[in-house]
């Protein structure tokens, strides 16, 4: 039997952009086809089913986030300033119509929620890793004296990610850049 070739990292993007879009529940095998190009057999031949191209795609979104963080962060000198720049981003995200789209863990673990625990483990899984990855970077800009408000790391990471969850939330119905740009601020200063 012949092995099916074809991009895998396409195929798992065209995948999260309609899981994305469509949620996980609503996303059809056909409507997967049509985004991936790739005939049912080769799909399920790949990743098994539906749950598996999920997972699949789910673990190419957040090796995508991660490496954007990672790159944005790897140099930094002050850490508050790329962590301006990283809000920037995700501002333009949601003023370009990303916002549309979410977020992959957090449109899929509102809707999954309880119906599937695989699934669920995943999305929470990713996700302390996201806030871990913030951590991290809030941490060293403690270390350098950046932030000197008293609290933790972990206390900044995590109301740094709700704020950023938040906002791309209210982006689904309020894509006024002034009003994303004011958010983001806002956001920035509580952590400083």
């Amino acid at each position: 039997m012949r092995t099916a070739e074809f991009d895998k990292e396409f195929v798992l993007r065209q995948a999260m952009a309609m899981f994305m879009l469509h949620g996980y529940a609503k996303t059809s095998m056909q409507k997967l086809t049509q985004a991936t190009h790739l005939h049912p057999g080769s799909l399920y031949g790949a990743f098994g089913n539906k749950k598996g191209i999920f997972l699949a795609a789910t673990e190419q979104y957040q090796t995508d986030r991660n490496t954007q963080f990672t790159a944005l962060f790897e140099h930094s000198n002050c850490i508050l300033d790329t962590l301006k720049q990283y809000l920037n981003i995700i501002v333009q995200e949601c003023i370009d119509g990303e916002a549309t789209k979410v977020c992959l863990l957090t449109k899929s673990i509102s809707e999954v929620e309880g119906n599937d625990p695989q699934i669920c483990h995943v999305l929470r899984t990713n996700l302390t890793a996201y806030e871990h990855a913030f951590a991290q970077q809030l941490q060293k800009a403690i270390d350098n004296k950046e932030i000197t408000n008293g609290r933790s790391a972990i206390e900044l990471a995590r109301f740094c990610v709700m704020g950023i969850y938040g906002l791309r939330t209210y982006a689904l119905t309020n894509q006024d850049p002034d009003a994303l740009n004011q958010l983001a601020d806002e956001l920035l200063a509580a952590i400083s």
